[in-house]
């Protein structure tokens, strides 16, 4: 996965539980593409320091996810409901099929939650 699009996910997972100040600069880097000197110079610390606070920030949100594997369940159950999707297109598939092919991904999912 893109580094922006993890950072992304895991900040809309976990981001709440960084400090106000943390998810003012994560979310200038993540969301709003500021660079380090920009964001800097906003908040009157040095570039390294925002280098430094995006990475401990980077570390923490991937600690979370260490522990708690949301956003890995997330993407599980998003790629079975894809997989839902593409049984409802699928016009080959005859009722059957399609009724044993819910219910294992339908099963899946709620094994997920």
């Amino acid at each position: 996965m893109e580094k922006i699009v993890e950072q992304g996910l895991l900040y809309d997972f976990y981001g709440e539980l960084l400090t106000e100040h943390q998810k003012k600069i994560y979310e200038d880097v993540v969301y709003n593409d500021l660079s380090l000197a920009e964001i800097a110079k906003e908040n009157g610390i040095s570039r390294q320091g925002v280098h430094d606070l995006v990475r401990r920030c980077d570390r923490s949100l991937q600690e979370y996810e260490d522990k708690l594997h949301l956003v890995e369940r997330f993407l599980k159950i998003k790629n079975r409901i894809s997989g839902l999707e593409k049984l409802a297109d699928d016009t080959e598939i005859t009722r059957e099929e399609l009724m044993r092919e819910v219910k294992v991904l339908s099963h899946q999912i709620l094994e997920e939650l």
